[in-house]
Order: C-alpha cells, then structure tokens, then sequence
C-alpha cells in the first residue's frame, strides 16, 4: 500500500561556515535575481523608458518594500496589536517567522510611489510594469513554504494529500514526539488519517505558475494604464480566496467571526478583487497604448 507523501525536507540549503543558508531565504533570493532579470530585458525592449539605473533602483526599492512590508503587514495583520508596546523588538525577529503578502504588497505599492516621485514616471506605469515579475517570487516563496513544512492545508483523504510532521505535533497525541519518531510511526500506516492538502503547492500553481504566464502572456504587447495592475489584483485575491478554503488558519487567529470558515487572508484578498475589478473598469477609459 502506498502511504501519503511524508514531508521532511532540510530547510538548510547549506552552510557557509558557521551559517546556514535556509532554502526559504534562497526562494526569496531567486524570486528577486529572476524578477530583475525579466524586467530589466522588457526594459531594453522599451517597455519602461527609463535607465538601467532608474529600474535597478526601482528594483531596490520594491525589495526593500517586500520585505519591510511583509513584515509589518504580518505583525499587523496577524498578531495581536499588544506586541506593540508589550515586544516592539519582535517586528526585528524575522527568524521567528511570519511574512504577509498583503503587507509586502502594500510596501511595493509605497516603494513605487516613492521612485516614481523621484523619476517622474507616473505611478501605475511603474506598477504595471512590475506586475508581470511578482509572481515569480510569490511562487518560489510559497515553495519555501512548503520545504518548511507550513502553512499546511486541511486534513483530506485526497490520493495527493501529505503528512506534515508539524502539523501533528499540535496534536495532542503526538506534541511529545519528534520527526524521527513520527517517521517511524508513518512507516507503519498509523498516519495515512492524518494526510493534509499540500495548500502551499495548491498556491505555488496559482499565484506562482498559473498568475505569471497568464500576466506575462497579457503584458506581452501594450496594455492600457491599470489593466495590467488591475489583472494581478484579481487574479491574486481569487486565487488566495479560494485556496484559503483547504487551508488552515493561522493557529494565533482561527476562523473570524464565529463562521467556521473566514479567514484573515480572504478577508484582505476581498478588497483586491474589488480593486481589481474597478482598475480594469478604470483601463477602458484609458487612451489605447501605441502599438
């Protein structure tokens, strides 16, 4: 009989030295180098009309957001406010964990608002511009997740469906038990039960695959102001809406509202499908692009 996939990956890549190089903070490496890549050909090809070193500083910028954001938004979104006058220092602690797209998001958001200022490009031309490239590390880092073995699905009797050592150990029958003796005893089939939906591959295929061939298909020729914004948008807060419902909550916040079922990642992706509604609404009145 074969048993579900058991999830124990190394999250060390390597070590250099006395440091160890974490896979996760590889993902986010890779989904930076590729994005600067990506963008900087489509910026030689006369899709953004402004220097080498205009892109890489708004490159930069965006990085910084992403990860400035990401971690604020986090602490914001998920953690109760009492960390702010009770632990401010943990908003430093970035290898507790804890990243929101939503927060990195609004952080490239302020990021391009700052370049463009600066380089007087209007804004949403950067934005549109950038769209494109985000998925590239919104999926790479959703397979970080995934070696961490986090941010794990509900339990399913699905054939694909694997087992999440961490997972279990929130379990009371197994918190005293470490991954080797959980191997041991899913070598045996007593774990088959407890199987879980791989949601972080679900969102790698979404928002990683699935979003940037179908934004980088889109963009290829001139679109009009906001569509391409406006597409990333919908198509992100669909996408996460939906995968939110074979995921589990984050355990510090549950469902909200007694509903068994909402969660805080459909709640801030709710806003983003109606912005994106209204920007490609918006982008029909635009002037058509030349061709």
């Amino acid at each position: 009989m074969t048993h579900p996939f058991f999830v124990d990956i190394d999250p060390v890549a390597f070590h250099l030295g006395p440091v160890a190089v974490h896979w996760y903070g590889l993902m986010y490496l890779l989904g930076f180098l590729g994005a600067w890549w990506l963008g900087e050909r489509r910026r030689r090809a006369g899709r953004l009309a402004v220097s080498k070193d205009a892109f890489a500083d708004l490159a930069f910028y965006a990085m910084m957001g992403v990860i400035v954001g990401g971690r604020v938004g986090y602490m914001l979104f998920y953690v109760s406010p009492d960390w702010i006058w009770r632990d401010p220092l943990a908003l430093f602690r970035v290898w507790d964990g804890g990243m929101s797209f939503h927060g990195g998001l609004l952080g490239v958001l302020a990021a391009g608002l700052w370049w463009s200022r600066r380089t007087r490009v209007p804004f949403f031309d950067a934005i549109d511009f950038v769209a494109p490239l985000v998925p590239i590390g919104l999926g790479l880092g959703r397979l970080g997740n995934f070696i961490n073995g986090e941010l794990w699905g509900h339990v399913t009797g699905k054939p694909w469906g694997m087992i999440f050592p961490h997972a279990l150990q929130l379990d009371p029958r197994f918190q005293d038990m470490d991954v080797a003796q959980l191997k041991a005893l899913y070598a045996s089939g007593a774990l088959d039960a407890f199987a879980r939906h791989p949601s972080q591959l679900y969102e790698f295929a979404l928002e990683g695959v699935v979003m940037f061939a179908a934004l980088w298909l889109f963009s290829r020729k001139p679109r009009r102001r906001f569509a391409v914004s406006g597409l990333f948008a919908l198509l992100y807060g669909c996408f996460r809406f939906a995968v939110e419902f074979v995921r589990e909550p984050d355990v510090q916040l549950g469902y909200l509202l007694d509903t068994h079922w909402l969660t805080m990642g459909q709640v801030l992706s709710l806003p983003l499908i109606a912005i994106g509604l209204f920007l490609l609404w918006l982008s029909r009145r635009q002037p058509a692009p030349a061709a």
